[in-house]
C-alpha cells in the first residue's frame, strides 16, 4: 500500500484549541452484516493518527470510532459522548481518506478531509 491510499485522521480539541493526543481509534469495515476490526491506533502529540489501517484500504462502508470518553476521563473531565462512531463509504480505494474529528465536551463534527 502507497502511503498515499490508506486511511488518516486529526482530532482536534475545540475546547482548548490543541491537538487530542493520547486517544484510541479503531477502524472496522462492514462485511456482509457484520462489523471486521482492520486496524487500530493511538493518536500522536499532533492529535494524528497517520494510518489507522493495519492493511490495505478495501471498498465499502467503514467505521471509525474514537475513545472519546476514556480521553476526557484521563485528563479529569467528563463529556456526553463517551465515544463517536463515523460511518462513511470507500468508492475509490485507490484514493487516500482522510476523516477528521472536531471535538468538544459536549459536541463534535467531522468532514470529508483530503
Amino acid at each position: 500500500m502507497s502511503a498515499s491510499h490508506g486511511l488518516s485522521t486529526h482530532v482536534l480539541d475545540t475546547a482548548t484549541g490543541l491537538p487530542a493526543s493520547g486517544m484510541q481509534v479503531r477502524c472496522e469495515w462492514k462485511d456482509g452484516a457484520a462489523w471486521r476490526e482492520v486496524g487500530a491506533g493511538t493518536t500522536d502529540a499532533d492529535g494524528r493518527v497517520k494510518s489507522v489501517l493495519a492493511g490495505p484500504l478495501a471498498a465499502g462502508i467503514h467505521r471509525i470510532t474514537f475513545g472519546t470518553g476514556a480521553w476526557h476521563a484521563a485528563r479529569g473531565s467528563t463529556c456526553f459522548f463517551p465515544s463517536v462512531s463515523i460511518e462513511f463509504e470507500v468508492t475509490d480505494a485507490g484514493r487516500h481518506h482522510h476523516v477528521p474529528l472536531l471535538l468538544s465536551p459536549f459536541g463534535y463534527s467531522t468532514y470529508r478531509g483530503s
